[in-house]
C-alpha cells in the first residue's frame, strides 16, 4: 500500500487517518487554525531573512502579499510602501 507520506510507515499513517476521522470537527478545526498558524510563523520567519532590515509592518504587508497574492493585498491593504532601498537578500 502506498502513504501519502514517503516518511510514514503505512501503519502509522493508517493510524494517523483513523485518529482523524474520528476526531470531533472543533478538534479538527484546532488543528487547522494551528497549521495555519505554523505557516505564518515560517512564512514571516523567511520574509525577515530576505529582507533584514524591514519594518514590522512592511513585514506583515509582505505577508499578506504572500497569503493573499499580490493583487488583492493592494487592494485591501493599499501600496507596499518600503522603508529603504533595502533588495531581497
Amino acid at each position: 500500500m502506498s502513504t501519502l507520506s514517503s516518511d510514514t510507515h503505512p501503519d502509522a499513517e493508517r493510524i494517523q487517518l483513523e485518529l482523524l476521522r474520528q476526531a470531533p470537527s472543533w478538534r479538527k478545526l484546532e488543528l487547522v487554525g494551528q497549521l495555519n498558524d505554523t505557516v505564518r510563523t515560517l512564512a514571516l520567519s523567511g520574509l525577515r531573512q530576505r529582507y533584514p532590515h524591514a519594518a514590522a509592518h512592511e513585514l506583515r504587508r509582505r505577508l499578506a502579499d504572500l497569503l493573499l497574492g499580490p493583487a488583492l493585498a493592494e487592494r485591501v491593504y493599499g501600496p507596499l510602501k518600503e522603508e529603504s532601498s533595502h533588495d531581497a537578500v
